[in-house]
């Protein structure tokens, strides 16, 4: 359904809910096949890393900021009363400043002020959830609707919330795109070099910033969850770093580990893969729909005709904790699972 000339095309019903701006689409709400095969390969190389020279550098000053957050308010003393931290909101904070690095050019700034700068992160739960309720009701079409849109929806003029981060946004656009495109090479700096106009990188920014940042730091938050209520897991990560950085094959603090070196860490890549699976950073349905005349499938040996026109689409955490993909224990976070080569491909 999802392969490369399928017959089978994106659904407006789903896809459409998501547009940043009524009738102007980015990648994701994009339902016209040719029109968003051509968008995708004018971002591919933004997104790569191709073209973005940087993005090693923005991840790791960004790691180093809450780092340094953490260290300077909320280290305990001993003899002294603890100090909270909720890791949930830092590791928030931490993904929307990533992603405003890379998608901008600069941080909003959440890890520096310790704070939701402007309520972005309050402003885009709120959206989703908005979003998430007005899809099921079917009344995208209504309220997408630009006499409507334009009096229920945020502004640009807004103090805080998506309006205020729609406008930062629109500076920081404006203001990189005021330079050369070969000056810093960075994702928007791409953009522009592969034919996006202006406001076709703002709506696909904005994009990054909401669906990025959140799904990100979703991920984070369950695999840290997983792994400080799995201490066996835990211990044995633990002591795969501590070895790698004994052996040289990862840079000692203060330096940030780069990517590359991460990825030679069988373990480390195990327990991210394993935290992604126990609790899917995305669970929505990102449905197809069947071909005019319909289509005939077969699942577990069973034919069944899909009617044309329907939207199909797949049960995430059902696949996730599938039994018969990851054996019996597919309801128990286990990162070993995934060191067992015979089984990975079929994983």
């Amino acid at each position: 359904m999802s392969a490369v000339r399928s017959p089978y095309t994106r659904s407006a019903w789903y896809n459409r809910g998501s547009r940043v701006e009524p009738g102007k689409d980015h990648v994701f709400s994009q339902i016209d096949e040719e029109k968003h095969t051509k968008r995708r390969t004018q971002m591919t190389a933004g997104y790569s890393g191709k073209e973005n020279l940087s993005l090693d550098q923005d991840v790791d000053a960004r790691v180093v900021e809450l780092l340094d957050l953490i260290r300077s308010k909320y280290v305990s003393i001993v003899g002294e009363a603890a100090k909270k931290m909720d890791l949930g909101q830092k590791i928030q904070f931490f993904t929307l400043d990533v992603i405003s690095t890379v998608g901008f050019g600069q941080p909003f700034g959440d890890l520096k002020a310790d704070a939701d700068v402007n309520n972005y992160n309050k402003s885009a739960e709120e959206g989703l959830s908005i979003v998430a309720v007005t899809l099921a009701l079917g009344l995208i079409p209504i309220l997408q609707w630009p006499p409507i849109a334009r009096l229920l929806g945020a502004s640009e003029k807004d103090k805080s919330g998506f309006g205020k981060m729609q406008a930062s946004a629109r500076a920081m656009i404006d203001a990189r795109l005021s330079k050369s495109t070969e000056e810093r090479s960075n994702m928007l700096a791409s953009f522009s070099r592969h034919g996006l106009t202006k406001d076709e990188i703002f709506t696909e920014s904005m994009l990054q910033i909401i669906a990025g940042s959140d799904t990100t730091a979703t991920a984070l938050r369950s695999i840290m969850l997983y792994l400080l209520t799995h201490p066996p897991a835990y211990f044995k990560l633990q002591a795969e770093i501590d070895n790698a950085v004994k052996s040289g094959a990862v840079c000692t603090a203060p330096n940030v580990a780069s990517d590359a070196c991460l990825k030679n860490l069988p373990y480390l890549q195990a327990v991210a893969r394993e935290g992604l699976r126990i609790h899917p950073a995305i669970t929505d349905l990102a449905p197809k729909k069947v071909p005019v005349g319909g289509d005939t499938v077969t699942v577990r040996g069973k034919k069944h005709f899909l009617p044309g026109g329907t939207n199909v689409g797949y049960d995430v955490l059902g696949l996730c904790h599938s039994e018969e993909l990851f054996g019996d224990d597919a309801s128990v976070f286990r990162p070993d699972r995934w060191l067992i080569a015979e089984k990975m491909r079929t994983m």
